[in-house]
């Protein structure tokens, strides 16, 4: 009884961070959420399924191409999906700042695996590099407190292992790709995305609350670097993820109490 007691309760603990990542089985699908409406002008692609929920409202499609998946107008899949979403957005808005970006233009910039915050708005102008270091699992976690926002042409450029799938754009508002952006990632907006004429995301495009705006863009799913929907550990620079504090108090309760039945049991035998 003893053992089948402490074989639970580890899996129990272990359920409480790890089991999220089961919970986003409607999600991965999506290429598209919207939470009001989803309106499109010209000859967008849509790489995985698209959806609204609670909203209702689907325009533009065609000529707008949904491929690899299907359209989901306020149903069981964009409900469930949206739920979801909202799992997503409360773990990217909870992970642990590595660094302080507050004023500065991402442009230019090369970043290496971590969580960079904002305190208010970010902005992209001409290329960000994202160097994953040889690990293919890093991550790389952006929130920003109220808007993103990205020049014409702007881009993101990986290297050294980065993959599109390890990348998140965690936004307090609303997000705006430029005319011609080619950006890499997962847009997790609480309202509203707009992608101008030609832009493109490697990744995900889900707003929680508000419109997704397309105008001739691609959406695709992403390559590499996770399962792109729910965040990967952010990595140190060594390849170690890097774990919270409530968390690695946790393991340490968990070793510990692991110790003590060891002890306990070693005595009465």
């Amino acid at each position: 009884m003893k053992h089948r007691c402490l074989t639970v309760c580890i899996v129990g603990i272990f359920s409480m961070f790890f089991g999220a990542a089961t919970a986003t089985a409607q999600l991965s699908s999506f290429g598209v959420l919207g939470g009001s409406t989803v309106t499109n002008t010209g000859p967008t692609i849509v790489n995985g399924s698209l959806g609204v929920s609670p909203g209702s409202a689907v325009t533009g499609f065609p000529p707008g191409i949904v491929s690899n998946g299907a359209i989901h107008s306020a149903d069981a899949g964009a409900t469930q999906a949206q739920t979801e979403l909202t799992a997503v957005y409360n773990q990217l808005a909870n992970s642990i700042c590595n660094t302080d970006l507050t004023g500065q233009d991402l442009g230019g910039l090369t970043l290496t695996p971590g969580v960079y915050c904002f305190s208010n708005s970010a902005q992209l102008t001409g290329t960000l590099t994202l160097d994953a270091l040889g690990n293919p699992n890093a991550g790389f976690i952006f929130k920003i407190g109220s808007t993103l926002t990205t020049a014409s042409a702007s881009s993101v450029l990986l290297i050294n292992s980065a993959g599109s799938c390890g990348v998140f754009w965690q936004v307090g508002s609303s997000a705006t790709l430029g005319t011609g952006t080619a950006l890499a990632g997962s847009v997790v907006a609480l309202s509203s995305i707009t992608l101008n004429t030609g832009a493109s995301a490697s990744g995900r495009v889900l707003a929680r609350n508000g419109a997704v705006t397309l105008d001739t863009n691609q959406v695709t799913f992403c390559s590499g670097g996770g399962t792109g929907v729910l965040p990967p550990p952010p990595q140190t620079a060594s390849g170690v993820p890097a774990m919270s504090l409530p968390v690695l108090a946790a393991l340490a309760l968990l070793l510990a109490g692991l110790g003590a039945f060891l002890v306990r049991e070693a005595q009465a035998f």
